[in-house]
This record gives structure tokens, C-alpha cells and sequence, in this order.
């Protein structure tokens, strides 16, 4: 593509070395050229004063002296060198390319469904349960691109908190502000009324892949709906569910005493119910059990959920060599006239 019009080809600044550097050479190994062309000069220099004819003066020496016009019959020569020397730089095609490119995929429709109960204050992780969560989901939603991701909480009650949506900041910000003990007021674990929610947020989605990620500490204890008969709900509507179950077995540390100690609880989980979910929802089951296994099965779902990324390369090539071939030329036109004036001189001295 060539688009000379905004360009000032007479300006000295092509022949800066930035202006050199910044090129894309088509043709470089035409450059191997131009010691051809000095070596052409130099054989033309040798054998031109061999055959060339002279007038023998006889001349004192004393009276001999070299005028600086003397020189302006070198001129000739320097305009045909620049010439020809500009020319093979427009043969090697000088050109400046700008490449964008464009990506874009369909994108996956994701809803985390997050347990914000009571327990989720257990701190067998750090900080607790919850903020380890928050931290983690915060890190999910960072590695996405373009897909829409939902915001699930529940504990007694499910509550949306956040429709499907590209914008990351929003849902940064509610995770950070909104997702907390305090959210919900009726205590429990409403897993069912979660999936439902979700199911309810997802089953309009026109996405490729709809993706439901449930994470919680606990056995379905409230809400009106059977987790079984929600998750077949959900299959229904081409819902993929993980299930990520945090939280140690046995005693487990929850707060603090009068005195400053820390107390310990009894914990168990039946991970019956969230393998039957899981397996339902055609995903898989994860049991962790601190701060990095959460982590790492964040990870593995964002490698499992990964929506294809298509590419388009557009390339914008513009061609410089116009400009060096008007040089050339107009060198060429100079050596042309110079041979035809009084610079030129038959004489040798």
C-alpha cells in the first residue's frame, strides 16, 4: 500500500539513520550492491587516467598552484554516485508495516455460586473460609476474557448479586464490598435455592459453554429446594456444575475465647451430595482443604473452561521507495546538466 501524499519526500530526515532504521526492507540484499558501485568508480577513476588524453604544459613548478575550482570537476561524479546509490535504496524497498490484531471469542457463560454462612468464618484457611474464597474467585475472574461471569450468594437464602456481565471492575467491587457474613439474614446452607438461582440467571444464555461453579463448607441445611432435583434443573439447561468443597475434617479453629485463645470446633462434611451434583452436572467434585488446593482447583477449571480465542491479523504496509527514487532522479538530472556546463572540464591536471 502506498500513500505518499502526507509525506514530504524533499525533507532531509530520510536520510537520517532513525529514518533508515525504522524500515522494513523487502529487498535488502540489493545493498550488497553498493560496493559494486564503488569499485565500478574506482576501476573507471584507474583506467581513465591511463587512457585518457593529456596536454603537457611546461610550466615552472613554482608557478604551479591548485585553485579550488579545480575541484568542480569532481562534482559530475558525486551526483552520478548519489544517483545511482538512492536508486538501489528504492530497489531494496524501504516500507513501514503496522500490524494490529484482533481477538475474539465467543465466550463462556460462568456463575459462581459463593457460600456465605456462618461456617465460612472457620479460619483452617487464611484468613477464614470466606476471604480466602473471595480472594480466589477475585483471581479467577482476572484470568477470563470476554466471557460473562454471575455472582451467586447464599447461606439461608440464595441471593444474585450480580447479573452475567463482561464488566470485571463491577464485579470486582462486589466481591470486595458486597460478599459478606451479613448479606443474608436466615442462617443455613441453602445449596438447592443457589443452583436455582443460578440456573435461573444462565437459562436464557445463548453462550457455547454455561459453566456453574459451587463452592461451600457445608450440607444442604435450608431453602425450599432438593440440591438433587436443582441440579437436574440445571443439566436440564446444559449447565456444567463443579462443586468445590472447602474445609478440614475434625477440630478446626473458629475465633476466639475470653482470653484471647483460639477455640476449636468439630468439623464434618457428607460430600455425598456435591459428588452427586457435580457428576448430574456432568463436572467434577474437589475437596480442598487449605489456601493453594483452593487455588489450584481455580486453576484447573480455568484450564478446562477456556473458550477458543480466534485471531485476525491486519497487516498495513506502506511503501517508501518513491521518495528515494525522486532523489535519484533528481541527482541523475543534476549529473546530466553538470556535463553539459563548464564544470566538466576534457582538461586533466
Amino acid at each position: 500500500m502506498l500513500d505518499e501524499s502526507v509525506y514530504h519526500w524533499f525533507s532531509l530526515e530520510w536520510f537520517t539513520p532513525s529514518a533508515f532504521k525504522s524500515f522494513d526492507w523487502e529487498f535488502f540484499f540489493v545493498f550488497y550492491a553498493i560496493p559494486l558501485v564503488l569499485l565500478i568508480f574506482l576501476l573507471k577513476w584507474l583506467i581513465g587516467t591511463k587512457i585518457k588524453q593529456k596536454l603537457p604544459v611546461a610550466l615552472p613548478k613554482k608557478e604551479i598552484q591548485k585553485h579550488w575550482t579545480s575541484y568542480l570537476r569532481l562534482i559530475p561524479n558525486v551526483l552520478k554516485a548519489l544517483a545511482l546509490l538512492l536508486l538501489l535504496v528504492a530497489l531494496a524497498r524501504p516500507q513501514r508495516t503496522n500490524e494490529m490484531v484482533e481477538e475474539w471469542s465467543e465466550g463462556i457463560d460462568i456463575a459462581l455460586l459463593i457460600d456465605i454462612s456462618e461456617s465460612m468464618q472457620i479460619e483452617d484457611f487464611q484468613p477464614n473460609r470466606l476471604q480466602a474464597a473471595k480472594a480466589t474467585a477475585r483471581d479467577f475472574i482476572k484470568g477470563r476474557n470476554q466471557d460473562r461471569i454471575g455472582l451467586v450468594i447464599f447461606s439461608g437464602d440464595a441471593y444474585s448479586l450480580s447479573p452475567l456481565t463482561t464488566d470485571y471492575e463491577l464485579l470486582y467491587k462486589f466481591i470486595d464490598e458486597e460478599i459478606d457474613f451479613n448479606k443474608i439474614e436466615n442462617r443455613g446452607t441453602a445449596i438447592g435455592s443457589a443452583i436455582a438461582v443460578g440456573t435461573n440467571r444462565m437459562r436464557e444464555s445463548e453462550a457455547s459453554s454455561k459453566v456453574m461453579i459451587l463452592l461451600t463448607d457445608g450440607d444442604n441445611t435450608a431453602g425450599n429446594i432438593d440440591p438433587i432435583t436443582a441440579a437436574e434443573l440445571a443439566a436440564a439447561y446444559d449447565i456444567k456444575i463443579y462443586t468445590i468443597c472447602v474445609g478440614k475434617e475434625g477440630k478446626v479453629p473458629y475465633g476466639k475465647d475470653f482470653f484471647g485463645r483460639t477455640n476449636y470446633v468439630e468439623n464434618t462434611v457428607d460430600e455425598s451430595n456435591l459428588r452427586e451434583i457435580a457428576k448430574i452436572g456432568s463436572g467434577q467434585f474437589y475437596r480442598v482443604s487449605d489456601n493453594a488446593a483452593l487455588q489450584n482447583v481455580f486453576d484447573l477449571i480455568d484450564q478446562y473452561e477456556k473458550a477458543e480465542i480466534k485471531e485476525t491479523r491486519y497487516k498495513n504496509t506502506t511503501d517508501f521507495y518513491p521518495i528515494y527514487l525522486k532523489w535519484g532522479i533528481l541527482f541523475f538530472l543534476l549529473f546530466m546538466l553538470s556535463k553539459t556546463t563548464f564544470i566538466s572540464n576534457i582538461l586533466e591536471d
